[in-house]
C-alpha cells in the first residue's frame, strides 16, 4: 500500500524525515525530490564491477548543462531522507521522460531503514539541458508487511555525497575508504599535454 500525501505528513518526523522539506513539492501520493548542483562522470572507458573506477566531478552551473547521449551521469538529491518501517521508492517525473531523460533504471527500491541522500542515475536519449535544484524525482512510500533487520549495511548507509558504484566490495575488493576522484579530468590532461 502507496501512502497518500495525507498519510505522509502524519508520520512526518516519525517514521519518515525529508530535510529540506516542502509542503508544496507533495503528490497525492508521492513528493517530489530536487537535484543538487553537481554530477559524477566516470573516467574509465570499461567500467570494472570488481574494482572502483576513477570518476570526475562537474558543476552544474545555474544557466544549466546540457547532457550527452552515451554518458553515465551520477547526482544526487538536494534533501536527506530517513525512513523507518516503511519503503522508499524513487520514481523519474514523468515530465523529464518526456524530454528523453532516463533517470534510476536500475536503482529506484529504497530500504526500510535508509538514511541519506540519494544517488541518481542519469543518461538521456537526446541532448537535454539541466538545472541545478530542478524537482528531478519522485519518493514515495509503501508500508511493510512482517518485520525485517534494520538496514545495517554501510556501503551508502548515511550517504552525504554522490555514491559511485561499491559493487566491487561485493566481489572482494577491499578499498577501505579509497576514493579515486580524479583531480585532472581527461579534457585537461589533453590540454596540458599540447
Amino acid at each position: 500500500m502507496i501512502l497518500s500525501s495525507q498519510e505522509l505528513l502524519s508520520r512526518m518526523g516519525k517514521d519518515l524525515v525529508i530535510d529540506p522539506f516542502d509542503p508544496s513539492r507533495l503528490n497525492s501520493n508521492s513528493y517530489n525530490l530536487s537535484l543538487y548542483h553537481e554530477l559524477l562522470v566516470y573516467e574509465e572507458v570499461v567500467l570494472d564491477a570488481a574494482s572502483p573506477n576513477r570518476y570526475r566531478r562537474i558543476e552544474i552551473p545555474s544557466e544549466g548543462l546540457t547532457l550527452q547521449p552515451g554518458v553515465l551521469y551520477l547526482g544526487r538529491t538536494i534533501e536527506h531522507t530517513e525512513t523507518q518501517n516503511l519503503v522508499p521508492v524513487l520514481h523519474a517525473r514523468s515530465s523529464l521522460g518526456r524530454l528523453g531523460l532516463v533517470l534510476n533504471p536500475g536503482g529506484s527500491l529504497g530500504q526500510s531503514g535508509y538514511c541519506g541522500t540519494w544517488t541518481l542515475e542519469m543518461h538521456c536519449i537526446q541532448p537535454v539541458r539541466i538545472y541545478p535544484e530542478m524537482q528531478v524525482c519522485q519518493i514515495s512510500y509503501h508500508e511493510l508487511l512482517g518485520t525485517c533487520k534494520p538496514c545495517d549495511e554501510d556501503k551508502y548507509q548515511n550517504s552525504t555525497d554522490i555514491q559511485p558504484s561499491l559493487l566491487h566490495r561485493e566481489l572482494g575488493y577491499d578499498d577501505g575508504s579509497t576514493q579515486l576522484e580524479l583531480e585532472l579530468s581527461f579534457d585537461e590532461a589533453i590540454e596540458a599535454a599540447r
